[in-house]
């Protein structure tokens, strides 16, 4: 864990408890900070980092919890954080003209937009059918599974810079839901045309693009059929694709490196602000 980050989450509570004014408190900020970031980063039980404290594990956890609050504040809305990315691909190169095989007509960057399932399981991983009907907490959970996956989880989406870079998630979703409602949900189509910016996405978007031919703003790979196979240079624009969205791949390792993530349960409400807690410290952990 670098000193920056350490440096960011003591800050923002100790800001948090001048706000409050609150005169005195078991832990100092930067020692507080130290707590919630292993908790996060390596998934220490809280009554193991409550011991060496000497405080109770009901502490750490409100500890965690307010430091994530203050983290999600952080994280930026989407609109926001687009036109942040144009006006960065700007400054990276002169309007008008495109570096590199970005076949999009956009000033500025070009957006990476995946979807993130973030799957966690609370049948055995090598079950790959649904569970019984009379498993404990099967109905409960019911909307939390999905067919795809054939597990029980969390749907979220997610858009990166030219480099890699985590710029925006969205709201957590329940298993069961597609990418394509979830985007259209959050209006992400609409939101890059504003910003002039275009996305490179997988075949879960193959059409959400309403206007695909004349004003392209989300670019997909093709897809096989069973009476249509891919022509060599459809092989070939799907591995360009392919090759032009690993930055995608790399964001998302950087995020689930943060082991707290292995034990999430199916509250939207908390996952939804871990997540973009995690996108802060992400994106203050690694630069490219």
């Amino acid at each position: 864990m670098s000193k920056r980050t350490l440096d960011l989450v003591g800050d923002l509570i100790r800001r948090e408890r001048n706000r409050l004014g609150t005169r005195w408190r078991k832990a100092a900020p930067d020692a507080q900070a130290l707590i919630v970031l292993a908790v996060l980063r390596h998934d220490q039980r809280l009554s193991e980092m409550a011991g060496g404290s000497q405080v109770s594990a009901s502490t750490v956890l409100r500890w965690v919890l307010e430091v994530l609050r203050l983290l999600a504040a952080r994280a930026p809305r989407l609109d926001r954080a687009l036109n942040k990315d144009r006006q960065a691909g700007r400054r990276r190169r002169p309007a008008g003209r495109h570096s590199g095989p970005h076949p999009l007509p956009y000033r500025g960057g070009c957006s990476r937009f995946s979807p993130m399932t973030s799957v966690f399981p609370r049948w055995p991983a090598a079950t790959r059918s649904p569970p019984p009907p009379c498993a404990a907490g099967y109905w409960m959970n019911r909307k939390n599974y999905s067919g795809k996956h054939k597990s029980l989880g969390l749907l979220f989406l997610a858009l990166t810079d030219e480099k890699g870079n985590l710029i925006w998630i969205s709201s957590a979703r329940p298993g069961r839901s597609s990418e394509i409602t979830t985007a259209r949900h959050d209006k992400i189509t609409a939101h890059l045309g504003e910003a002039g910016l275009g996305a490179l996405a997988d075949l879960g978007f193959v059409g959400l693009d309403d206007d695909p031919d004349d004003h392209p703003v989300i670019i997909t790979g093709r897809k096989a059929a069973r009476n249509h196979r891919l022509t060599d240079a459809e092989k070939k624009a799907n591995r360009l694709l392919s090759r032009e969205r690993a930055a995608v791949e790399h964001g998302f390792a950087n995020l689930k490196s943060w082991r707290c993530l292995t034990k999430i349960r199916m509250n939207t409400r908390h996952a939804t602000t871990l997540l973009r807690a995690l996108l802060v410290l992400v994106n203050t952990e690694v630069q490219r």
